[in-house]
């Protein structure tokens, strides 16, 4: 069941988006399409993102108010979760909203990397393809000529680490010390934040080199494209004072 979900709803739609952009990208380059697949999957996404980046800008900004309201009522945990939350309400943030996207985008990455594992490339599956969908007469594995998608690229997945970590930067609110007695969410929140913002860029770094170039470039293409739009968004609210 699930697998059926999977092939008809991720690895389908990219194997035939895939085949038809090497169809028309110059020189059949797979590299190319890659990148333009990636950027049109992050534009179909761009209201759902949009909406996660707006939320986390402004849970940094109102990160003053919920510390207020942690030690007002440290000793009352339902109040204090009762006031966080029409904090939120008040000020339209949706706090959820902020992992969705992230839940999302996994299962495009599993798809990409179905896609060149299974796919048959430089061969072309043409069991998967709609009708409408023509088969590519050549098929260039070489991006730009010279790195082979279908292998590993230590430039590609240091590039995808690196803007990862750029992006958890821009994203995610300053390590700050949490003054007085803290609590098991204070160091679970820490914890968290350092995680992402450190050990998280290396995961993707080596997931990217031991997977593929192609899921490499994937990445790396969406972390420019997340950083672009990071900025974008919070100077819209008046944020871009406070990236970095």
């Amino acid at each position: 069941m699930f697998k059926e979900f999977f092939l008809a709803v991720v690895y389908n739609p990219l194997y035939n988006g895939l085949v038809f952009l090497i169809d028309v990208v110059p020189l059949a380059d797979v590299g190319i399409a890659v990148i333009i697949l990636t950027l049109a999957v992050k534009f179909i996404l761009f209201p759902l993102t949009r909406g996660a980046i707006r939320s986390q800008a402004l849970m940094n900004a109102i990160k003053p108010d919920l510390d207020l309201i942690r030690d007002t009522h440290k000793d009352d945990r339902q109040e204090q979760a009762r006031q966080t939350m029409a904090l939120y309400k008040e000020k339209g943030i949706h706090p959820f909203s902020v992992i969705v996207p992230l839940f999302i985008q996994i299962p495009i990455i599993f798809g990409l990397y179905w896609v060149f594992l299974k796919g048959g490339l430089p061969n072309v599956n043409v069991d998967v393809l709609y009708s409408f969908i023509p088969v590519p007469t050549n098929v260039n594995m070489h991006f730009l000529g010279q790195i082979d998608m279908a292998g590993k690229s230590i430039i590609l997945a240091l590039l995808a680490g690196a803007t990862q970590f750029l992006h958890a930067r821009l994203s995610m609110p300053k390590l700050s010390a949490v003054s007085g007695e803290r609590s098991f969410k204070d160091d679970l929140a820490k914890s968290f934040q350092f995680q992402m913002r450190y050990v998280f860029p290396v995961m993707v770094a080596i997931i990217a080199y031991t997977i593929s170039a192609a899921v490499a470039l994937y990445w790396l293409t969406s972390n420019v494209f997340s950083i672009g739009q990071e900025i974008l968004v919070r100077r819209t609210l008046g944020e871009h004072k406070k990236l970095l």
